[in-house]
């Protein structure tokens, strides 16, 4: 089987492509700043100018600034890729934070309560109600960027009027206190394979690595556990980071990432993550493209009517399927099988010349 990673070629990547060709037969690593999508009557994904290669498995990785291309080209993949472990609509959803925390709430996935508002003035009008401190954020941002924190309706106040400028909606989020850490879990179909916590440096409350936090593995405890592979589902992706807050309360999912970090977590982690990420693929892969076969394998069969009664015996019939090679045996298709009808109990002549083997039934 054929996969590809799309990606903006990042460390991370490197270390899921190199996990991926241990179970695949064949693994591109394609540049995401290398293709264009072409749409209207002759639609394509065109990689380097020329029409991209067939796959059977793609997985697709970027930040939230490729949000766009990133579902153009899922959407354009959708029905022609055995499988990808992220669909188009979740570029959209997951990069966007108002957006998951929607999804979320419609699943009833615990989080901080959540403000979102239509003016900067009726923002205002919300400060002087809410408790301090909060979080203030834009929809859109990675690694920490994007996020704030005021201690007092003065100084949300103030980080307001100079996000105006920006022309961006701010999301207005209830500060939870868990001593400057969070907790990143790593989702890998139905369940957390990895989970690290991180602790943000002194004096800056966000705890992301990339923002200059550290981090040591966890033991999740089974709410937390449970909740992070039910955001996920919700987002309706199978591979993901989520993470989560410790609250009084219990956790609570403060956001979703797509494409999580592998370098830092590889490095304080026994669990290899990319290799659980890359088996994951191969074996929903492999599943899908089996179904497929077996499926086209049946509806050869009910062509040809093999569940009727024959009438006469003729010369059988031609059918075009790959073989499947074990060392130097040859593993028939099961529906040859069944339209021989051969068994172990009789005795068969076998004679093989280069691209051909007839079998024929022995007679005495």
């Amino acid at each position: 089987m054929k996969a590809a990673l799309i990606s903006l070629g990042s460390k991370s990547s490197m270390m899921a492509a190199d996990a991926m060709k241990k179970y695949f037969d064949e693994v591109d690593m394609i540049q995401l700043r290398d293709i264009e999508v072409s749409l209207g009557k002759e639609s394509d994904i065109l990689y380097q100018g020329e029409p991209m290669k067939q796959y059977d498995c793609v997985f697709l990785k970027g930040s939230f600034r490729y949000a766009h291309i990133l579902r153009s080209i899922a959407s354009m993949l959708e029905g022609k890729v055995a499988y990808m472990p992220i669909p188009a609509d979740a570029f959209s959803t997951v990069h966007n934070k108002l957006l998951t925390h929607l999804i979320m709430q419609q699943h009833n996935i615990p989080m901080p309560r959540t403000y979102v508002s239509s003016t900067v003035e009726a923002a205002k009008e919300l400060l002087n109600r809410v408790s301090y401190p909060i979080v203030m954020k834009f929809p859109e941002g990675t690694q920490g960027k994007g996020v704030m924190f005021a201690d007092s309706v003065s100084s949300a106040v103030s980080l307001l009027d100079a996000l105006v400028a920006l022309n961006q909606p701010v999301i207005i989020q209830e500060y939870v206190e868990t001593g400057g850490t969070d907790i990143r879990a790593i989702v890998v179909g139905d369940k957390v394979v990895a989970s690290y916590k991180r602790r943000s440096q002194k004096e800056d409350k966000r705890s992301n690595i990339h923002a200059g936090g550290s981090g040591e593995p966890v033991q999740l405890s089974w709410q937390a556990a449970k909740v992070a592979v039910q955001t996920a589902k919700a987002l309706g992706v199978d591979m993901c980071g989520v993470d989560i807050l410790e609250s009084p309360l219990g956790p609570v999912v403060i956001e979703a990432n797509l494409s999580p970090g592998l370098q830092g977590i590889s490095q304080i982690s026994t669990i290899d993550i990319p290799d659980a990420m890359a088996r994951f693929m191969y074996d929903q892969t492999k599943k899908i493209v089996d179904k497929s076969r077996n499926v086209g394998a049946a509806a050869v069969l009910r062509d040809i009517s093999l569940d009727q009664p024959k009438k006469k015996e003729g010369n059988g019939h031609a059918i075009i399927s790959p073989l499947k090679l074990r060392g130097d045996r040859i593993i028939l298709p099961e529906f040859v099988n069944k339209m021989a009808k051969f068994s172990e109990s009789k005795e068969y002549s076998i004679k093989a010349s280069k691209g051909s083997v007839i079998i024929e039934e022995f007679d005495m």
